[in-house]
């Protein structure tokens, strides 16, 4: 076997490792990627079922409901309403009426199951996403009522 066709078999492989490599690089990223969305995007349907998403926005006033391992809440961005329920304990700054970002999955009644719920850590704090959320359901709100 010539020098030449060595260096090919030997330039071949690299690519092959090199290939192989990235599309594990990318395949590991792409599990581990988590997206937003708001209560009015999730009513929207423009959510994703059966797979892990987050949703953000306020607690309802009057919304929660606690018991020993368990907690039912609805999430909400001033125009839609999602539920949420959560098996674990809810962290301490949770409340009604503050800030919240859960992540979870839709069930098939169309509920979110939080597996992981995370509040604001003081008064004010809100997540990005969440903030940014509020803002845009304010601003359709205002519009809606302006329009004759």
């Amino acid at each position: 076997m010539k020098a030449r066709h060595k260096r090919l078999i030997v330039i071949m492989v690299g690519l092959l490792f090199l290939s192989a490599a990235a599309a594990l690089v990318l395949s590991a990223f792409r599990s581990n990627l988590v997206f937003f969305f708001t209560p009015t995007q999730v009513a929207d349907g423009e959510a994703p079922r059966g797979t892990a998403f987050r949703v953000g926005g306020m607690v309802k006033v009057g919304s929660l409901l606690r018991d020993s391992e368990k907690g039912y809440f609805v999430v909400t961005d001033t125009q839609k309403d999602i539920v949420v329920k959560y098996k674990g304990m809810l962290p301490d700054l949770f409340k009604e009426g503050s800030g919240v970002v859960a992540q979870g999955q839709l069930n098939a009644q169309g509920d979110f199951v939080a597996s992981e719920v995370l509040a604001k850590h003081d008064e004010n704090y809100m997540p990005p996403e969440a903030k940014h959320a509020m803002d845009q359901a304010a601003a359709r709100k205002a519009a809606e009522t302006v329009k004759p």
